[in-house]
């Protein structure tokens, strides 16, 4: 232990020749970025939200469209969720644990939000579901309406979301192998008993810090939702949209009242996945 302990010291000296000079610089200039990228867009956020007073922050949060803009932001959350879920651990359980033809493809297709712009995403289900789109004449003589609507807010969320599951699983399950499902198989568990008392205890951390980033990204969206919302207030606004809405409107202090709230929403999501990164880390150890 001594003598790793001297490689370790010896390591450091020679990746930091100027005796820590180096190394305290780098901190330095992270937590300078950090404070200038992170830390004072929030508390300009907060200070703005509160700088007139609590009555106009409550009030601004208590008005009609902003209660509106929290009810469809926590809905086409609470509906993304799920789908994300099953999506997650249905492509993490056959990509790790299956060879099957066109394996790639389903990786590259589940990575495909991330490469897509939201804004192009929604244009996208625009000229599929619009007046004009392939479904879109038939959608209207059934009288169902996706764009600038409740479902085409959804169908954005749930696109924008859908990697975060599943690229939060497939690594984690890679890594774990296939020796305790094997083990669980040859002394007689079906493939669901496997599942639910094997695998799914295995993941469950890792189920948990998707199911946290795509929250956060849930709520947060604001390209692909902007282009499918319509911009109905009380109607098909959610959080961001209703943030900009004021702001364009020149209504500063209720826009960053109701900006507070999603800070709000980032800095429990952010606290929620440092505590499963914690006991993801503790079972590891």
């Amino acid at each position: 232990m001594q003598g790793l302990a001297t490689n370790h010291g010896s390591a450091g000296r020679v990746l930091d020749p100027g005796g820590g000079f180096v190394r305290r610089g780098l901190i330095g200039l992270a937590l300078c970025f950090v404070a200038l990228f992170l830390v004072l867009p929030l508390v300009a956020v907060f200070h703005g939200a509160f700088e007139k007073g609590w009555r106009l922050y409550l009030a601004a949060i208590a008005q009609p469209e902003a209660l509106a803009a929290v009810k469809l932001t926590l809905l086409a959350t609470a509906i993304a969720l799920p789908l994300n879920l099953l999506f997650g651990l249905a492509a993490g359980w056959a990509i790790t644990k299956f060879r099957f033809r066109g394996k790639n493809l389903l990786v590259a297709l589940i990575d495909l939000p991330f490469s897509v712009s939201p804004v192009i995403a929604g244009l996208i289900f625009v000229l599929l579901f619009g007046m004009q789109g392939w479904f879109g004449p038939w959608l209207a003589d059934h009288d169902l309406r996706v764009v600038f609507a409740v479902p085409g807010i959804v169908l954005a969320t749930v696109f924008v979301t859908l990697p975060m599951v599943a690229r939060a699983l497939i690594p984690l399950m890679q890594d774990q192998g296939h020796d305790d499902e094997l083990a669980a198989l040859s002394l007689g568990a079906s493939g669901l008993q496997t599942f639910w008392r094997v695998t799914l205890p295995n993941i469950k951390w890792g189920l948990l810090h998707g199911v946290i980033l795509a929250s956060a990204r849930a709520m947060g969206e604001f390209g692909a939702v902007s282009v499918l919302s319509g911009h109905i207030a009380g109607r098909t606004n959610t959080l961001p949209l209703h943030v900009e809405a004021l702001y364009n409107e020149y209504q500063f202090a209720a826009a960053f009242a109701v900006a507070s709230l999603l800070a709000l929403f980032a800095l429990v999501t952010l606290a929620l996945k440092s505590w499963v990164e914690y006991r993801t880390e503790g079972k590891a150890s």
